[in-house]
């Protein structure tokens, strides 16, 4: 009994031992050889990362579930979302996680003195915070992504709006004064996708968020907006051509990093097929023949005709160059679209006298924003999510492809800061003229689509020629907005123009305001959550959902009468 005791606490202390001396090995082998040491990070390698995940979430918004709300597109086949405004809640997690890795770049590069990196982080955690609390209100700001310093961080406070705005202005004017140093010790070529490492291109994308920032304060700040916007336009350092614009091509090689909707990576093309014009920016571009129609959607493939000899109230197959196709009622979007590249011609023909709906024969077709059952518009014969409704425009070709051209995100363009100078001027501030910047805006936006040849023909149409007025500015800035529609739907909401209207399914007879805060803040960080919530103003729309509503106003709205 005592030998086995004896045995038993030898084999203890030799496994104490043994514990001990392998230590470090064990520490050395837990170590990733190809892991990155934070103390010694480059921080060349996070600034790629930052800016293709802020700019490919940016674009999603854009292009995706707000340019719904901003009328720009509208789904089929699906009947809620996008089209309707009645979503749920939102998470921001994914903005904050791209936060992580910028704050990480930033105190890397103040270890390092690197200025250039430096203004490039203070550049993006402010454009990240701005699609932040434009989005949602007030937010985490001050106390956000700090969970690695203190447990007290883990369910931070939410900071006012005003807090945020402000802090913005103040990163990206001590941005651009990093950048006006011209210092771009440390950088290593490549890593820079938007501006190749050139710190004066830099300067002018910070202070053109600055002119952004500043409009979308200057009713709540109105002085501090002017004084700023005037300063930034009397320096002349901001985004004038599209040559300068902040973009963001896509490589095109995986579904993660191609054009959203790119047809090599979806077999049944259901997510561009689902994607559609909406009919409010169909009629503004063929009200005034804009030459950025065709380039951005696609012809009708098979149109209505009126045609009073019809026995019956619509023909009951397609057309081909006139002559009915016995037997097809329809064709799938490949063929179609392979016959289209022939030359065929494909319509399908209606007796007015006989037909007792409507039906929009144009050769660009879109679809009402908030319809009930979007995908049966204009009498498709095929509805659902199966095959595409062949009597509504499509997106232009080039929105199928993956990558190259056009396919860029733009995170700020030329011609948005020629809209905000103008609006500027307009209210009577030292930035030049009104209608010189309203000209630039147009024209920079047709040569971002390469239709600038067509300038002088389209500004001289009266419908679109300056006429002293804001409704006349803002209608140009939303058409220009195609793809970054986020900025369209927060310029609305400032200034309730271009007059949308809500359709008929949508879940309030008026456009949302913001998005609503997610479950995971309100369960897990309930206290902050419920503090910002309480400071929403709620508005006669918000409804059973309660002050965390689509609908309930936060602080850049509040008291303004805006946008309804």
């Amino acid at each position: 009994m005592n030998m086995l005791k004896l045995i038993s606490k030898s084999a203890l202390v030799l496994a104490i031992v043994v514990a001990s001396s392998c230590d470090d090995r064990l520490s050395e082998i837990n170590q990733n050889p190809n892991g990155i040491d934070p103390a010694s990070a480059n921080p060349n390698l996070v600034m790629p990362e930052v800016m293709n995940n802020a700019a490919r979430s940016y674009l999603e918004l854009g292009y995706g579930d707000v340019a719904g709300v901003a009328q720009h597109i509208q789904h089929d086949g699906w009947f809620s979302g996008v089209n309707h405004y009645d979503w749920g809640p939102q998470d921001w997690s994914g903005w904050y996680n791209i936060l992580r890795n910028n704050e990480f770049m930033y105190k890397r590069s103040v270890e390092l003195n690197y200025k250039f990196h430096q203004g490039v982080a203070l550049t993006m955690r402010s454009f990240i915070f701005g699609v932040i609390t434009d989005l949602w209100g007030d937010a985490p700001y001050t106390a956000a992504v700090k969970g690695d310093v203190s447990d007290e961080f883990l369910a931070p406070a939410f900071d006012i709006q005003e807090v945020i705005y402000k802090g913005i202005i103040t990163d990206l004017k001590a941005a651009s004064a990093l950048f006006a140093t011209k210092d771009a010790t440390g950088y290593t070529a490549g890593y820079d996708i938007f501006y190749a490492g050139n710190p004066t291109a830099w300067q002018k994308f910070a202070n053109t968020l600055l002119l952004r920032y500043y409009m979308r304060v200057s009713e709540k700040m109105p002085a501090e907006a002017k004084a700023g916007i005037e300063a930034i336009y009397s320096s002349g350092v901001y985004i004038k051509t599209p040559s300068e614009d902040a973009t963001m091509s896509y490589i095109g090689a995986t579904a993660g990093n191609s054009w959203p909707g790119a047809t090599a990576f979806d077999l049944e093309q259901s997510n561009f097929r689902r994607k559609k014009p909406a009919q409010t920016l169909v009629n503004a571009l063929l009200a005034n023949n804009d030459p950025r129609l065709k380039v951005w959607l696609a012809p009708v493939h098979v149109r209505w005709v009126a045609d009073e000899t019809l026995t019956t109230d619509v023909d009951k197959f397609i057309r081909k160059d006139g002559v009915i196709q016995q037997g097809v009622s329809y064709l799938t979007d490949v063929a179609l679209l392979a016959e289209v590249k022939k030359g065929a011609k494909y319509t399908r023909h209606y007796n007015p006298k006989l037909y007792k709906g409507a039906l929009d024969t144009n050769e660009y077709v879109g679809v009402p924003a908030g319809l009930r059952q979007s995908d049966y518009y204009n009498n498709n014969p095929t509805p659902g999510q199966v095959v595409q409704n062949q009597h509504v425009s499509q997106l232009a070709e080039v929105y199928r492809g993956s990558s190259g051209g056009l396919l860029r995100a733009r995170l700020a363009s030329s011609a948005e800061t020629s809209f905000i100078l103008a609006e500027a001027a307009q209210k009577g501030w030292a930035v030049g003229t009104a209608a010189t910047h309203y000209n630039a805006g147009v024209k920079n936006s047709l040569e971002t689509w390469g239709v600038g040849s067509q300038y002088d023909a389209y500004i001289a149409k009266p419908a679109v020629a300056y006429n002293n007025t804001l409704e006349r500015i803002m209608e140009q800035k939303w058409i220009a907005s195609w793809t970054a529609a986020t900025e369209a739907w927060f310029d609305y909401r400032r200034t309730g123009l271009p007059a949308l209207k809500a359709g008929p399914a949508s879940a309030e007879p008026v456009l949302p305001v913001r998005f609503n805060y997610g479950d995971n803040e309100v369960n897990f960080n309930r206290t902050n959550a419920d503090a910002a919530i309480n400071k929403l103003e709620t508005t006669k729309h918000s409804g059973l959902r309660g002050k965390n509503s689509q609908w309930s106003k936060p602080w850049i709205v509040q008291g303004t009468n805006k946008p309804w």
